[in-house]
């Protein structure tokens, strides 16, 4: 890395990927300079960050709470707003890196303004390629801008390959750790609460992320993207459980030979890395000590019990808009769960409901997936409230 700090964008700042990429970057404060932080709803805690890091311009997703944060500003701070506000942060020609940590389809803009603009993306948001892979990988493409993964998993295979291409691979392994309920087959699913669903054994995450894990739909989701990312098909790629969250995934090559990656579960090491690649640099994350670890565990997932690994291949191998589909029904039915309103089996058989309602729509351009994203969400609300 130059002498030149990186100016860096992060939208998400105040959920758990936002909180710890600002950790990574205070470890290595000479090396970075925040131009743009964005949030939903957090208004108070992005104006400290603001203030934290001498920012000048953040922008607020929730028109409401933008509002709010535009009259506790402090004078020479720039507040943007609404959903427009945040592609314009990302956006930024000065930007050399966008970190995007938001939730959910709110990515997708972004990650293509700032794409289109020729800048790197750190992408956190799987959803953005689940819904629309290909589009995303064109813009990334014509602005030569690269994708650099920071979920844990792909962030593993990323350093697996090396640079080696597709067509070296025999087989991606993404590791699971199941959640808190893959591993406890005595477990009455019908009688899973919210409580329970947020007690993830291995990681601190957001709240829809961890639900995610806990119904194994994050898994899912990460086949897709994983897909994108590396360009390996669909049948090449395969899910390991992993309860201890020590191997991050493995690659095996058409020779025979398997790379696997092994960290502690802490997700500033993907996010280091996604930030100062090619460079490898020491930013005091904790030591791994397989001598006081012990044995690992792999075992193969149950989906029967948890039957969103198939839903996710199912819709992409469809193609088309289906996966934009998969990831609206899912939205929805895990908020609802949230809310109190949806039993947590009923997050998934929402999600195939409204997958069997769609008929794809092939080759989609990105009016098709937000109208398709527009028509699931609808749909799996309709669903809901006829139960």
């Amino acid at each position: 890395m130059s002498n030149t700090p990186k100016n860096l964008v992060i939208l998400g700042s105040t959920g758990s990927i936002g909180e710890s990429a600002l950790r990574v970057v205070s470890a290595f404060s000479d090396r970075f300079r925040i131009i743009g932080l964005a949030a939903q709803t957090k208004v108070e805690r992005l104006l400290e960050q603001a203030r934290l890091f001498s920012v000048e311009r953040v922008a607020v997703a929730d028109p409401e709470s933008a509002w709010c944060a535009k009259q506790l500003a402090p004078a020479g701070l720039t507040v943007l707003s609404g959903p427009e506000g945040l592609e314009e942060l990302a956006a930024l020609s000065a930007a050399d890196i966008v970190l995007v940590a938001v939730v959910g389809m709110a990515g997708l803009r972004p990650v293509l303004a700032a794409l289109h603009q020729g800048t790197d993306v750190a992408l956190a948001t799987k959803e953005v390629l689940v819904a629309a892979g290909h589009k995303v990988i064109a813009a990334s493409r014509a602005g030569q801008s690269r994708l650099l993964p920071v979920d844990s998993e792909h962030s593993a295979i990323f350093q697996c390959l090396g640079g080696q291409g597709a067509d070296r691979v025999r087989r991606l392994m993404l590791t699971a750790s199941g959640g808190p309920f893959a591993h406890n087959p005595h477990i009455d699913l019908e009688k899973v609460t919210v409580v329970e669903a947020l007690k993830h054994p291995r990681w601190n995450m957001g709240r829809k992320v961890t639900v995610d894990s806990a119904t194994m739909m994050n898994k899912g989701l990460e086949i897709i993207e994983a897909h994108w990312l590396f360009g390996v098909p669909l049948d090449r790629i395969e899910v390991v459980m992993h309860p201890e969250s020590i191997v991050h995934s493995m690659i095996e090559f058409q020779d025979g030979n398997i790379l696997a990656q092994l960290s502690v579960s802490d997700m500033r090491f993907a996010i280091q890395l996604a930030l100062t690649w090619p460079e490898r640099l020491d930013g005091g994350l904790p030591a791994l000590d397989l001598t006081r670890l012990g044995t690992l565990h792999f075992a193969a997932p149950d989906e029967a019990r948890f039957p969103c690994l198939r839903l996710a291949r199912a819709a992409s191998q469809a193609g088309g808009t289906m996966p934009a589909i998969l990831n609206a029904a899912n939205e929805v039915a895990v908020q609802e769960f949230l809310n109190n309103k949806l039993s947590f089996p009923g997050i998934w058989r929402t999600v195939e409901q409204v997958l069997s309602r769609h008929t794809a729509r092939a080759d989609p351009d990105l009016p098709d997936i937000l109208a398709a994203d527009r028509w699931a969400r609808g749909e799996a609300v309709r669903l809901i409230q006829d139960q």
